[in-house]
């Protein structure tokens, strides 16, 4: 019997990277997953891709009307939540003195705004016992020159799990946050050598995440296995963050 059986769990941001990845993940530890995407065409791929016991439900999570119709689905269809996974977020880079309100808002509506909202609307179909995983940053952490901005809507992250398990704790619902270093990713993949180069040297065992590893500690969050885990930031980071 898988980690996660009969367990319901949704992913926004699940149509690509570490999110795609762990919903591949879940779903063969037994879950049904919900996964969403704001392309549908790479929407449809991951669904094809992950195989079965999976809807694809095509929405941006900073969009209160596209929350409304991802939850509204998994009521239809399923009717609880037993895992929720708050992916949904990327940074653009831009140094102090050239941060515009557009680029504020893009970053904080999304990972801040998209991120609670996407928490709130799940609660009232979330199982007691369930668990809460929120994708942080070890960059909320370090202070990348350029990244202010996101590694800001990042440790915001860190302070609602904070709130939220003691709020939540009469449900015993867990809220935990998993923040990754650099992953080899498809994203990565595009960073020219010297860049991976040095972001490697960076890593004590000199070579990048992979997606399946990050896979592995967001099924230890969703699962029982980390039953006594309770408002974490667990850098999953090959010790990057740590020297």
């Amino acid at each position: 019997m898988g980690k996660l059986e009969g367990k319901v769990a949704v992913i926004t941001g699940g149509s690509s990277g570490l999110a795609l990845e762990s919903a591949k993940r879940f779903v063969e530890e037994g879950a049904y997953v919900f996964i969403t995407g704001r392309r549908q065409e790479a929407l449809d791929e991951a669904v094809k891709l992950i195989g079965r016991n999976v809807t694809g439900v095509r929405g941006d999570a900073s969009n209160l009307d596209d929350l409304d119709r991802l939850f509204d689905t998994v009521k239809r269809e399923k009717g609880k939540i037993d895992v929720l996974f708050a992916s949904a977020g990327k940074g653009e880079a831009a140094k102090l003195g050239e941060i515009t309100e557009q680029h504020f808002d893009a970053g904080f509506d999304l990972i801040v705004r998209g991120t609670l909202f996407t928490v709130q609307k799940a609660l009232p179909l979330f199982n007691d016992g369930g668990s809460i995983i929120m994708i942080g940053s070890v960059a909320s952490v370090k202070g990348f020159p350029g990244f202010g901005v996101y590694a800001a809507s990042k440790a915001a992250l860190r302070s609602f799990a904070r709130t939220w398990l003691n709020e939540l704790k009469g449900r015993k619902i867990r809220v935990n946050v998993l923040s990754p270093g650099q992953v080899d990713t498809a994203d990565s993949q595009r960073l020219d050598k010297e860049t991976r180069e040095m972001f490697e040297s960076l890593i004590p065992r000199g070579k990048m995440g992979r997606p399946e590893e990050i896979a592995a500690v967001a099924l230890f969050l969703a699962s029982d296995d980390s039953s006594f885990v309770n408002g974490v930031d667990l850098a999953v980071d090959g010790g990057f963050s740590a020297i």
